[in-house]
């Protein structure tokens, strides 16, 4: 996999890995988080086209301002689940399934894993890797009064379902276009269609801002305060889309979402969300699997 494209790949599991404990330091509604987020992507956006100057063809508009609506769809979802389930639970759940979709969509729609090694090695590590957030994630049944008394659990489902949903097509529109688009230089793309993207992004937040009745929220401080955010999921967006460039989607992604961990356990020690023993010894195996899960990734 190389070193260098190793490096890559780690710069989201970071950046993303922090993006809730950041929303949830600097406070705000979903609807807020959401919106402060995309104000965020538009600023970074501008910034990496001052610094790359790509060409903004129709297909980098086109490709950028749908994968910014899907975003959307994707980062709302999970903001609301947060709400409803807490963050060291959204995140494990919704990297799961995130993991599953765009792992399938590596595999059978880009045909990214054509040797026998790469589907026993690849195979294994999603493996670990939905397996270790499914641990991660598990809550002690008999202290759920202490856990549990402020979720709701039906409204956590549907938002994960739609948000699942989102983030996958927000992948596989970018990676199509790379694929099937004839964009020429693909980098020069992936550099170009960030700032589309963004703006796609914001136009989308404002959407479902309104759609959630929340119109009277949206300039509010929390939302300005949350451009911070914005800017480390931009920043993990960037790297991620360069490496899939390098090692396909279905490594990248996969490996991105290793930043579970930092999520998980700054959610515990940061955003003080209490667990128990039992919990936290599975919190501890499910982080694991998910590090060796990255690792035999990082080999292919």
């Amino acid at each position: 996999m190389g070193v260098t494209n190793i490096l890559i790949a780690l710069v989201p599991v970071i950046a993303w890995g922090s993006i809730g404990l950041v929303s949830g330091r600097l406070g705000g509604s979903a609807a807020q988080q959401t919106l402060g987020m995309t104000m965020g992507a538009v600023v970074f956006g501008i910034i990496a086209w001052f610094i790359y100057r790509p060409t903004l063809d129709a297909k980098v508009w086109i490709a950028g301002i749908l994968s910014g609506l899907f975003w959307v769809i994707g980062q709302g979802g999970q903001f609301t689940s947060m709400k409803a389930l807490g963050v060291s639970k959204t995140i494990p759940i919704s990297t799961g399934m995130q993991l599953a979709g765009n792992a399938l969509a590596g595999v059978l729609l880009f045909r990214e894993w054509t040797t026998g090694r790469q589907y026993t090695l690849g195979t294994l590590a999603v493996i670990a890797l939905i397996i270790g957030a499914a641990l991660t994630s598990r809550v002690d049944k008999r202290n759920a009064t202490k856990t549990d008394r402020h979720e709701n659990t039906g409204a956590g489902a549907r938002a994960l379902t739609y948000s699942t949903l989102g983030y996958v097509a927000y992948t596989i529109v970018i990676k199509s276009f790379e694929k099937w688009g004839n964009v020429g230089d693909v980098t020069n793309f992936t550099h170009a269609v960030v700032l589309p993207q963004s703006i796609g992004m914001f136009l989308g937040a404002i959407v479902f801002v309104i759609m959630i009745g929340a119109r009277k929220e949206m300039w509010q401080l929390p939302s300005w305060k949350n451009i911070i955010t914005g800017l480390f999921w931009g920043t993990g967006n960037l790297f991620m889309f360069l490496a899939t460039i390098k090692v396909g989607l279905a490594v990248a992604y996969s490996m991105a979402q290793m930043g579970i961990i930092i999520s998980t356990f700054g959610s515990i020690w940061l955003l003080g969300e209490r667990k128990t023993h039992w919990e936290m010894v599975n919190i501890i195996i499910g982080s694991v699997l998910i590090i060796v899960g990255g690792i035999m990734l990082g080999t292919m």
